[in-house]
This record gives structure tokens, C-alpha cells and sequence, in this order.
């Protein structure tokens, strides 16, 4: 059997016209690697001597290059210089993603050390996700964020926006179901459980390039299933929002929100003769 070959004419036009990229399995197995070099908790092989580390730091150099020279008619600078540029941030990222893993730590009673958060907890790795696509994404380069945020979301449930600004010490327990929008701000020390929205009160397209989502300054908790929308939204420092909290507007600092349910208890005997 033949295709119609009008189809096949506009989907090689479409193919002409439509740059390469890199595979997501290749971006996604540097940031794992990426994650090994940095944390060797998370690593299958044992670091006998720095030589050995720079050696693994020259191969994640070389590969970083390698898919950025990829997509050299997609990016607004020269790839040597944004892998320099990209690589010249990992003593910062690592130092933030410490007092992360620690922040982690001491918030869940459950958690037997750091070393445990770094391994085992998906709050830390959708957390380490964010911070490297961060840096992509103030770099203006194009599709890797998203790819390591999606490829993080798939893996945790946990969908942060590679342009949302985050804090140190950020907590994520638990973590399934959090959304984190693109024009979020998080200070320091905040945590959030599982559920958690912070979103935009409105998706049109129009309100791209504006301020969309909330801000929660330092010392924040929100607790399971709240939704916080809109950019005008502030929460102030030291606040805490109950769970299942609707908020689309400011909270002072040192404030209380919570939700009041009406729970019913009875006796079954009570309910039927009730019913009856």
C-alpha cells in the first residue's frame, strides 16, 4: 500500500522545516549523571582519587557541548560559552541542594538522615531536577528545562516549572500531586506537602509574560491539598495554610488560614433510626 502522496510531501515539509533536537533519553542520562557526580550516595562506583572525579567532570563537560552544539541554530549564544556558563553554577547548585536534602531531613520524623532524603526521597530529586533545569532556563535555552522537569514530574508527580524561583532549604514531603507554576517565588525555609497548587487564577494565553502565580515568603508551610492562585497573591513570612485551603488573595505574615469542615459522628444505631 502507498501513502497519498500530497500527505507525504507536507509531512516532509513539515520534517525540512522543524530543527533537531536532542532525544530525551540523552538529557535525561546526563542529569543522572549529573546527580551521581554530585552526590555520591547516589552513585554505583567509588571516587578513589580526584584525578578520577575531574576525568567524570571533562565527560559531563563534553556531553552537556555535545547537545548544545545540537541545537546551535536554537540558542541565543555561542554552546562553549552556556556549558562554561552551565557548569560554572554546579558549586552553587550543590551547596542549595544540601541545605535542601538537610531542610528535608529535619521536617520529616520519618527520615533517618540526610543520606536517606538524597537516595530514596522523591521531594530531593524533583528539588535537584529543578534547580539544574532552572539554570537552563535563565540561560534562555530552549526545551531542555522542560524535558528535565517533565522527565521529573513522570518519575515523582511532583510538576515544578523550570522558571519558578525556589529558595534554600525548600521541603517537599511527600510530594505527589504538587504543582509549582512558571512565575512561583518561594523563599527560604518553606515547606509544602503532597496536593499542593500554586497556580494562576487565569491560563489564558494573553497573561504569558505576566506575573501569574503566588509568592510565599520565607518560612511558609502549607499543608496537603491547598491551592494558592494568582500573582497578586502574597503569603506572608512565617504563615501557615491548612490543608484543603482555597486562597486567591494576601496572607499577613504570621497568620493561620485554615479550612473548617462540618464532621458529623453518630452512633449507627442513632443514623438509622434517624433515616427511618
Amino acid at each position: 500500500m502507498t501513502m497519498d502522496k500530497e500527505f507525504i510531501n507536507k509531512l516532509f515539509a513539515y520534517h525540512q522545516s522543524t530543527p533537531p533536537m536532542p532525544y530525551r533519553s540523552s538529557v535525561c542520562d546526563l542529569l543522572e549523571k549529573v546527580r551521581e557526580f554530585l552526590f555520591p550516595q547516589l552513585s554505583e562506583s567509588c571516587i578513589v582519587s580526584p584525578a578520577q572525579l575531574e576525568a567524570q567532570y571533562q565527560v559531563l563537560y563534553a556531553k552537556m557541548l555535545n547537545i548544545l552544539v545540537g541545537m546551535r541554530k536554537e540558542l541565543r549564544d555561542d554552546p562553549e560559552k552556556l556549558t562554561h556558563q552551565i557548569f560554572e553554577k554546579f558549586p552553587q547548585i550543590h551547596a542549595c541542594l544540601k541545605k535542601d536534602a538537610e531542610a528535608i531531613c529535619e521536617g520529616d520524623p520519618a527520615a533517618s538522615g540526610v543520606d536517606q532524603v538524597i537516595r530514596t526521597y522523591p521531594g530531593f530529586k524533583a528539588i535537584f531536577s529543578h534547580r539544574f533545569a532552572h539554570e537552563l532556563y535563565l540561560l534562555d535555552i530552549p526545551l531542555l528545562p522542560r524535558i528535565i522537569s517533565e522527565n521529573a514530574h513522570s518519575h515523582t508527580g511532583i510538576d515544578i516549572h523550570p522558571g519558578a524561583k525556589i529558595g534554600a532549604y525548600f521541603c517537599i514531603d511527600h510530594g505527589t500531586g504538587i504543582v509549582i507554576g512558571e512565575t512561583t517565588e518561594i523563599g527560604d525555609h518553606v515547606k509544602l506537602y503532597q496536593g499542593v497548587t500554586l497556580g494562576a487564577l487565569s491560563v489564558d494565553k494573553s497573561m504569558a509574560e505576566t506575573k501569574r502565580h503566588p509568592t510565599l515568603h520565607d518560612h511558609v508551610v502549607v499543608y496537603a491539598g491547598a491551592t494558592i492562585l494568582g500573582g497578586h497573591t502574597i503569603i506572608g513570612e512565617n504563615s501557615t495554610i491548612g490543608g484543603n485551603v482555597w486562597l486567591t488573595s494576601s496572607v499577613q505574615k504570621d497568620s493561620v488560614v485554615y479550612h473548617r469542615p462540618q464532621i458529623i459522628m453518630k452512633n449507627k444505631n442513632e443514623a438509622s433510626s434517624e433515616s427511618a
